[in-house]
């Protein structure tokens, strides 16, 4: 992820909330300025945004407002990165926009480099435990009062792993009294000032293997979204944002 611009990246920040100001105090050290603040409504202006120069978007608003946000920023044909989730359900149609109009879109649920070693191990761990049927998966996920989706988009990337690599698991669910065999259960919480903590939980009989992630600030969520944004600017399609990365 070496940035090798020469010159600032004029980055445009589509809400101007605790990431998007998170963003902005690490901006000077990652080569980037930022030319366009969005506005507390969550959504964009696009004429400010065209008289900016911004090269490229970051997107970090709520799920009722990014789907509409990245259609208009492909209309501008500014390369956009959104961290928002709680919206997957709109992404076919926003992809075929994406590919009608040769425009550039990375989307992801974390940009933290240490969440997706975090996914990494989670999708070995889910391969080996397998073998093992006496240990059960769960997920514990604790975020800030204010985040609006449950589960976060980092659990659900984080039990698609486990489904994906585990054939005992077909689907995950937040509600207890319905889950069997084949579910994995999500727990979801939501307390005061809380970066995001993420945790799998393998249960046996005589013993309990965890693995973890705890954000201690939100520093490494905005560090990864400028390389994103350096990584996708002269980039065409539709991204996530692990192709960013190379873990195998």
């Amino acid at each position: 992820m070496e940035i090798q611009q020469m010159n600032p990246l004029k980055v445009a920040l589509i809400g101007y909330g605790k990431m998007g100001k998170a963003i902005e105090l690490v901006a000077p050290n990652l080569n980037a300025e930022i030319v366009y603040r969005g506005s507390k409504n969550w959504a964009l202006n696009p004429n400010d945004i065209l008289n900016s120069g911004a090269q490229v978007a970051i997107e970090f608003t709520q799920p009722l407002s990014a789907p509409e946000n990245i259609s208009q920023l492909l209309q501008l044909g500014i390369p956009t990165v959104c961290g928002t989730t709680g919206w997957s359900h709109l992404e076919p149609d926003l992809r075929l926009r994406c590919a009608n109009s040769n425009g550039s879109v990375m989307v992801g649920s974390n940009f933290s480099l240490g969440v997706h070693l975090f996914f990494a191990l989670n999708k070995k761990m889910a391969r080996w435990m397998a073998d093992f049927p006496e240990y059960q998966a769960s997920i514990h996920e604790v975020h800030h009062l204010e985040k609006k989706d449950a589960p976060s988009g980092t659990a659900i990337t984080t039990a698609n792993l486990i489904i994906k690599n585990n054939p005992r698991y077909t689907q995950f669910t937040l509600h207890p009294n319905d889950a069997n065999a084949s579910q994995l259960q999500i727990k979801a919480e939501r307390l005061a000032d809380v970066k995001g903590i993420h945790q799998v939980q393998w249960d046996g009989p005589m013993d309990r293997i965890e693995l973890s992630h705890s954000a201690k600030s939100r520093d490494g969520f905005a560090i990864g979204a400028l390389h994103a944004a350096h990584w996708i600017l002269n980039k065409k399609g539709w991204f996530q944002v692990e192709e960013m990365f190379d873990f195998q």
